[in-house]
């Protein structure tokens, strides 16, 4: 007589999955771990970002012609933010600014004076008095001006602690401190460090 073999005891037969259970992972549980990633992704990108962008550099756009051939119209420039925490402004670097008189406009200019010092403009040349030179010395600019740069104006400007005197390389082209004197350090956004466009013009620039 044949009898049917019965599944052992121990033995467990497979089950469909319920719809209800546990199966394939849903399309919607996906879409919501997809977004969670790409919240997380961007939190930490602006938690990057955000500091580097506000308290260490800061991108510039030049306009106008105040600093050729230096800087060109529509350039593209990097300004470091973070060097001036720590020194004071060089002779001779260039920098992004507050305009004293509207403080709503960027500036670029060069550093010509330091504090302390009295800076002359007369007779198409730039004189500097400060305690090494009592007497002054005729500020030497050919290391950033062409040899037949011509500096007009007639103005004396005595610079207290915290005041630069700043001109524009274009000195036929530039409002700067021979119209509107000194210019106070809380005014300074950061020194130009990199030139980023246009390709053919990329450059680093450091401190004279």
């Amino acid at each position: 007589m044949e009898t049917t073999p019965k599944p052992d005891a121990q033995e467990e037969l497979p089950k469909p999955a319920d719809a209800g259970g546990e199966g394939e992972p849903s399309v919607l549980g996906s879409i919501g771990r997809f977004a969670l990633e790409l919240v997380e992704i961007v939190v930490i990108s602006l938690a990057i970002i955000l500091p580097i962008r506000y308290f260490l550099i800061q991108p510039f756009y030049v306009k106008g012609a105040s600093m050729e051939p230096t800087f060109d119209d529509h350039e593209y420039l990097i300004i470091d933010e973070l060097s001036y925490r720590f020194r004071a402004p060089q002779r001779g670097e260039v920098v992004v600014f507050r305009y004293p008189l509207d403080p709503r406009q960027y500036f670029i200019k060069r550093v010509v004076g330091l504090p302390g010092e009295t800076v002359r403009v007369s007779d198409n040349a730039v004189v500097v008095v400060n305690a090494e030179h009592p007497e002054g010395f005729a500020l030497d600019e050919s290391g950033y001006l062409a040899s037949d740069t011509v500096t007009r104006g007639d103005r004396t400007v005595e610079l207290g602690e915290g005041e630069y005197f700043v001109l524009g390389d274009n000195r036929g082209a530039s409002l700067d401190s021979r119209t509107f004197g000194s210019l106070p350090l809380k005014n300074i956004v950061g020194r130009v460090w990199i030139r980023g466009w246009p390709l053919d013009r990329v450059e680093v620039f450091s401190a004279p």
